[in-house]
This record gives structure tokens, sequence and C-alpha cells, in this order.
């Protein structure tokens, strides 16, 4: 359980942050952006929630946001050991699982998509969608990250499902009434 009875520490002061082990690294490391993204993503599903939304689609950002932090401190976990523990959190591939599973059962309510669609229609689905283009960037900061330091593969998969499962979240949460992309339409 974490304990925060000091929000500020100065340890930060010089632009270094501590990673889960203890190491420190510049703020402006590849793995602390895509922490910062993971972060960001986060935030943007907190937006959505804040509208009228309705189950399933609210239990599930809940569970999502929890993982997040999950994600977020698998990527500040050092080393090459990929296996979750009492004292390590890493995404599992149980995580990625349900992830899929929610997609089909949302996607299997949904007309197959025939366009390209824009974000919008209810305000939950364009926060939605919102969130997604934060994840599309989180993933690309993720695999950034992953070309400099060892990362757990799940959570480049974790991200990149969760693109998916926001996508078709929007689409349900509209209910199917999909705003169409028109190529060419104001030439």
């Amino acid at each position: 359980m974490v304990k925060l009875n000091k929000i500020y520490t100065r340890t930060g002061d010089d632009g270094q942050t501590g990673l889960v082990d203890g190491s420190r690294v510049s703020k402006a490391d590849a793995r602390m952006a895509a922490i910062g993204d993971v972060d960001e993503t986060n935030s943007a599903i907190g937006v959505a929630l804040s509208t009228d939304l309705f189950d399933p689609f609210r239990t599930m950002l809940g569970r999502i946001q929890n993982e997040l932090f999950d994600l977020g401190a698998d990527l500040a976990t050092p080393g090459d050991d990929f296996e979750p523990s009492e004292m390590v959190l890493r995404i599992t591939a149980d995580q990625v699982e349900r992830l899929e599973a929610e997609i089909d059962e949302m996607n299997e309510r949904l007309a197959p998509l025939t366009s390209f669609i824009l974000p919008g229609g209810e305000a939950a689905a364009a926060q939605v969608m919102f969130a997604r283009a934060i994840v599309r960037r989180a993933e690309r900061t993720i695999v950034a990250a992953s070309e400099a330091t060892s990362l757990n593969p799940l959570a480049m998969a974790y991200i990149n499902r969760l693109s998916d499962h926001l996508f078709v979240m929007a689409r349900a949460i509209n209910g199917g009434a999909d705003i169409l992309w028109e190529p060419g339409a104001t030439r």
C-alpha cells in the first residue's frame, strides 16, 4: 500500500527522478516520457468518466484507470524479469486478453466499418476518442523507450490493445451512429 504524507520531496529538483528500484534517471529519459504519456491517458479517461457515461463502459474505464497505474509501475521497474510478484507490478497476459474479450463483446453489437470515422457524437464518446489519441502517443513513446532499455513486451501489447478498446468503446457509446469521414468532401 502506498502512503504519502508529504507530496514534495525536493529530490527531483535537479532534473532526476527515481525508478522503482531506487535508481535515478533524467526526467527527460524516454522511459519517463512514456510514463508521462500513460499518466496523461489516465487523466483523459478520468475526464471521460466525468461525463454521463453508463455501465458497462464506466466499469471498464475504471478498471483501465487502475491498470494504467500498474502500467506506469511496470515501465518504472528496470530489469529483464517481467514476471509479476507481490512486490513487482507487471502487466500480464490476462490483462491483455481481458481487453481483447471486451473489444470482441462490444464489437459484436456494431455494424462493420464502411469508412474511417471521425471523433465525436456523444460527449463521452468524444472524450474516449480523445483518450485513444493519447494512448496512441503513449504507445509511440513506449516503443521509443523500448529501443533504449528493456521493457515488458506485455506492456507494449496492453497499450496497443487499449487504443483498439477505446476506439470500439467510443463506437459503442455512440450506439453505432458513426460520424463517417467523407474523403475530399470540402474540395
